[in-house]
Formats: C-alpha cells, structure tokens, sequence
C-alpha cells in the first residue's frame, strides 16, 4: 500500500511511500491490544511500597497486663493491628507487578494499532525531520505547517537527532518515540501518528 509523503513545510511530496500491508493493513485484534498494553502499564509500577507488621512495628514485646483478673480483655502486645500504633494487618508489601504476554502478541498489537490509526487516516508521514537550530518555536513551526499543533501526537523517528530530542520535550501533548522502542502503549495512547520516512522503513521490516 503506497500512501502520501510530506516535507516539513506540510508540502505534499510527488512520490509515495510503502507501507507493509502485514504490517498496517491487517483487521485489529482488541484483546491483543488490552492484554499487551495491561502489561506495559504494569511493567512501569515500581512495587515498592511496604508497610510494616505487627512483627516489624517497635515495641509490643512485653504483654501489657496480666492474663487474667483485671476484668479487662486479654491482650498480648500493644502493637497487634487493632490497637493504636500497632501493625498493618493486610498492607502493601514489595512485589513485581510484571505480567507475561507472548511475543507474537506483542507484535500483533502493535500491528493492530497501526493498522487501525491507518484505517481512520489518523496519522502523516515526514521526509525528514531536519531541523536548522535547537529550538522549540522551529519545531512547532514545523507542527504548524503540518496543522497538527493541537493534537496528542505521538512521533515515530528511525533516528531522531539531538536537536529535535531537546526542542520537542517541552511541547504538550507531543511524545516522541524511537521507531526501534516503541511500545504498545506509546502509540495507542495518542490521536495522531506521525512517521519519518526512515521510522517507517524500520516497522515495515521490524514488524512484518
């Protein structure tokens, strides 16, 4: 499938590029999609919340009053969970919040979410992303003449250079991403894709 090619004055080129019908034109699989993305998410929880039990709260070691003849209720520590300053019962404790999902699933939801952005024309596609100066005003500039300003976008480079790292981190609402490392989540997670022609060489051949 051949589709329509950009410069970055928003100018439509005459020549076209390829994109892998494997790759951007197959029927989405949504629960590819939620099993994959669920996984991404959880990968980023670090997991290190703990509270401390009754075992690990200071003091509590001697028992308060006798077993018996004080009419009171029998008690062994101050520190068990239903007292005052004692333990947590059921609270957080360090845990991996990884989950396991395939390979061929991974790679069928990343497939599926560019087929489907492709499908609902929600993307465009760049020449090249060279940029003269290390600037956020050139960049938006660039975004401007794309009309693509106000959307969430999300930008898929082959090789991003460090002028476009540096003046595209600070606009809103703009995630760039290397074509290399791009996740599930990253590009789900916007309205608009848009490519660079070397990003768009390496999915068609990573991805197929």
């Amino acid at each position: 499938m051949k589709v329509d090619i950009y410069n970055n004055k928003g100018k439509k080129l005459t020549k076209k590029i390829e994109l892998d019908d494997k790759v951007f034109s197959i029927k989405p699989s949504d629960h590819s999609i939620y099993l994959t993305v669920k996984s991404e998410l959880a990968a980023k929880r670090q997991g290190t919340s703990s509270s401390r039990t009754r075992a690990e709260v200071r003091g509590g070691g001697a028992k308060p009053w006798k077993q018996k003849g004080t009419g009171r209720a029998r008690i062994g520590s101050t520190r068990n969970p239903s007292r005052v300053h004692g333990g947590s019962a059921f609270g957080p404790k360090p845990r991996d919040y990884n989950l396991k999902v395939n390979k061929k699933v991974r790679l069928l939801a990343k497939r599926s979410i560019l087929s489907s952005k492709i499908k609902s024309n929600s993307y465009k596609i760049i020449d090249d992303f060279k940029m003269s100066s290390l600037k956020t005003k050139e960049f938006i500039q660039i975004l401007e003449s794309l009309k693509l300003r106000d959307e969430k976008l999300t930008m898929i480079i082959g090789n991003p250079s460090d002028s476009l790292l540096l003046s595209s981190r600070n606009v809103n609402n703009v995630n760039l991403v290397v074509a290399d490392h791009m996740s599930a989540y990253d590009i789900s997670n916007s309205k608009i894709l848009l490519f660079d022609q070397s990003g768009i060489e390496i999915l068609n051949e990573k991805l197929k």
